[in-house]
């Protein structure tokens, strides 16, 4: 059996409520096991045997229906999270600085993303990083200046707000 962790995009922010004991529920409903939420942020940790692209399909409709919002995840393994979180190129607990990892589910796009967060770093005059991963972009910001950084406005457009999500290390470590 696999340990998957769910990210779900765009909740408890916009109108968008789930709350965790009722994502839990949902989850053990669908027949997951070993179902657990981190933080109200949206995390769902389980185990399936199901292949991941049915699974994350399931989940997503499971989602719309239960909380009427039209809903989108990465859906991504445990192991794949511990890597990721190993792997954090920059110093990971640098005062002053919020260590981010952005995680999208079409290569592509995540590609597309890092090449345009790459050109723009710095470009605001806030102290911040990015550097690829393993599917994933890692980034690095100013405590206090995250919104007003140049890779934040690249996160923000449609393109990229549609298909991404990013998590702290300290909530990734949490998931794994």
């Amino acid at each position: 059996m696999t340990r998957y962790v769910a990210l779900l995009r765009g909740v408890n922010v916009g109108g968008i409520t789930v709350r965790s004991a009722r994502l839990a529920e949902m989850a053990r409903g669908m027949g997951l096991d070993d179902v657990r939420t981190v933080l109200a942020s949206g995390n769902l940790v389980f185990s399936s045997d199901e292949p991941v692209e049915r699974l994350k399909t399931r989940i997503e409709s499971e989602l719309s229906d239960t909380f009427g919002y039209d809903a989108w995840i990465v859906l991504t393994t445990s192991a794949h999270v511990a890597q990721v979180v190993a792997a954090y190129p920059f110093e990971p607990d640098r005062e002053g600085h919020h260590a981010y990892v952005v995680f999208g589910s079409h290569p592509g796009v995540l590609a597309e993303l890092t090449a345009e967060a790459t050109s723009v770093v710095g470009t605001s005059g806030a102290d911040e990083q990015v550097a690829p991963g393993d599917g994933v972009l890692y980034w690095e910001c100013p405590k206090g200046s995250t919104l007003d950084t140049a890779v934040s406005k690249v996160l923000a457009r449609k393109a990229y707000r549609q298909s991404t999500t990013n998590r702290n290390l300290r909530t990734l470590r949490k998931l794994t």
